[in-house]
């Protein structure tokens, strides 16, 4: 075992930041060549093991993503192995495969806690998806969610982003969650981050060492959700060749997330309830009731209480739900959180693609936020992604910003179709008139100094005494001037402030 550890310390694992690592346990030669084959990407990393006991060996070194293991092997059989493994790692997901399936043996590597349960001969195309689902699952409990504002964090994370008061009341909300097992309701528009908040929520509870899966409700086919959630018995329908364990089963002691549960049947919310009730399932098929231990957060963009009212959600569901409802802003609602997002995703996108972080002009700034984004942070973010690429200097100008956000005269759309934010009014006849009379004086003044540029000596005066009024904090002095933090630096940088400001 030296030659693995020599390969897989871990420096060398630091050669794969943005790669699966994939690792198949399984005794047959065939087996392990079959899947080099099949699973040869420039974007995976696999590696495989011919015994229980290599496997559990490889795994503190090779530090896989996902774990492939047949369950019949020499040595210690595949769940025992899985029992070894699980002690170790909770999270870690586990794919068992056997061609001599039982359903003891089904149930029992279920109740040890694997991902899945994989009958050989092996659907390849089925194969390939479980195993990006199960990959995707990874990604979502190894990626810690912040719930903090990240105002003076240098280090952006992935995050919930927000200074305003409204998203002031969901950090407090998700903290309030942590020492809880309560069931939350998460409400909001599409795009205001509620998988986000999901996800905090799981990160910051008593369940964090355990499973999380997310499943959207809108995304699976009406008559497949009940047996995704459930499971279901052979023969229980048509195509269904071998029993089948449900998300449910999967995440017992540990969180579910019910993404866009306003779109689920009437039918399959009864079975929710009874869990929330009972904390017992029957797969599809079955009479059997199988005790589960489970978290549920729900989340949706309907109107619950509408549905309710219209008969298209159960109302007894909706109070099992609805014990801490997270309501969360559309982002019109919270205008001032926008450059603060700007500088986020300017950030994150550069870092992600390994590019130099670009600034954004004032005038593409006040355009973004004008813009009324019914597509909420969502958009913004694709907004901001498209323009990274499309901007063809260091700055993203207002004509690198996409057609719907601004006419092309440069209007913002937002103020021709007369859609203002009404949390933000516009300036006040005596505010104009007050600025409109500075700038008279300010170019009677400049016009005795003909060697004078106005506007970069008034630009880096306002820069100076906004850092002077906040004592020198660059957050405050930013959203004071109505700029980034990125552009306020650029500007101290530029002007050489730094030298003449105190910040005490």
């Amino acid at each position: 075992m030296e030659i693995l550890e020599n390969k897989y310390n871990d420096q060398a694992c630091l050669d794969w930041p943005t790669m699966d690592k994939l690792l198949l346990i399984d005794d047959e030669d065939d087996v392990r060549y079959s899947f080099k084959r099949i699973f040869s990407s420039p974007d995976l990393v696999l590696e495989t093991a011919a015994s229980g006991e290599e496997g559990i060996e490889v795994i503190k070194t090779f530090k896989p993503d996902l774990v492939l293991m047949d369950v019949r092997m020499g040595g210690i059989s595949g769940l025992e192995t899985l029992r070894i493994i699980r002690e170790d790692d909770a999270k870690l997901p586990i794919i068992m495969m056997t061609a001599f399936g039982t359903t003891q043996t089904a149930i029992e590597a279920m109740k040890l806690g694997a991902y899945d349960y994989l009958l050989k001969p092996f659907d390849v195309p089925k194969l390939k998806q479980i195993v990006n689902d199960a990959l995707k699952a990874a990604r979502d409990m190894k990626q810690v969610v912040a719930c903090e504002p990240l105002l003076e964090s240098e280090d952006y994370d992935m995050g919930i982003v927000g200074r305003s008061q409204s998203m002031q009341e969901v950090f407090k909300t998700i903290g309030q969650l942590a020492g809880s097992d309560a069931t939350a309701l998460i409400t909001g528009e599409s795009g205001t981050g509620k998988e986000l908040v999901a996800r905090a929520i799981y990160h910051n509870s008593q369940r964090n060492s355990q499973s999380y899966l997310p499943i959207n409700c809108a995304a699976i086919p009406e008559n497949l959700l009940e047996s995704e959630l459930f499971g279901h018995e052979k023969g229980a329908f048509t195509g269904a060749t071998s029993q089948r364990i449900g998300k449910f089963e999967q995440c017992h002691q540990g969180t579910l997330f019910l993404d866009e549960i306003g779109d689920m049947t009437l039918a399959t919310q009864a079975k929710i309830l009874r869990v929330l009730q009972n904390g017992t399932i029957e797969r599809v098929g079955g009479n059997k009731s199988i005790n589960v231990d489970v978290r549920i957060i729900a989340a949706t963009n309907k109107k619950l209480e509408e549905a309710v009212a219209e008969n298209e959600f159960r109302e007894d569901l909706f109070y099992r739900l609805n014990v801490v409802r997270v309501s969360l802003p559309p982002l019109r609602k919270r205008s001032e959180d926008i450059p603060l997002l700007i500088d986020y995703f300017l950030k994150v996108i550069a870092e992600s693609e390994g590019s130099k972080v670009k600034s954004i002009l004032e005038t593409a700034q006040t355009a973004l936020l004008n813009y009324s984004w019914p597509g909420n942070v969502r958009e913004l973010e694709n907004v901001i992604r498209r323009t990274i690429v499309m901007a063809k200097g260091d700055a993203i100008r207002l004509d690198d910003l996409p057609a719907n956000v601004y006419s092309k005269d440069g209007i913002v759309s937002s103020i021709e179709n007369k859609t203002f934010n009404q949390s933000e009014p516009p300036v006040s006849p005596v505010a104009s008139n007050d600025i409109s009379s500075l700038a008279a004086t300010l170019f009677q003044w400049a016009k005795s100094q003909p060697d004078l540029a106005i506007l970069p000596a008034v630009e880096r005066e306002l820069v100076a005494h906004a850092l002077r009024e906040t004592n020198g904090n660059q957050v405050q002095a930013s959203k004071l001037l109505g700029i980034t933090r990125a552009t306020l630096r650029n500007r101290i940088d530029k002007f050489g402030i730094k030298q003449a400001v105190s910040v005490q």
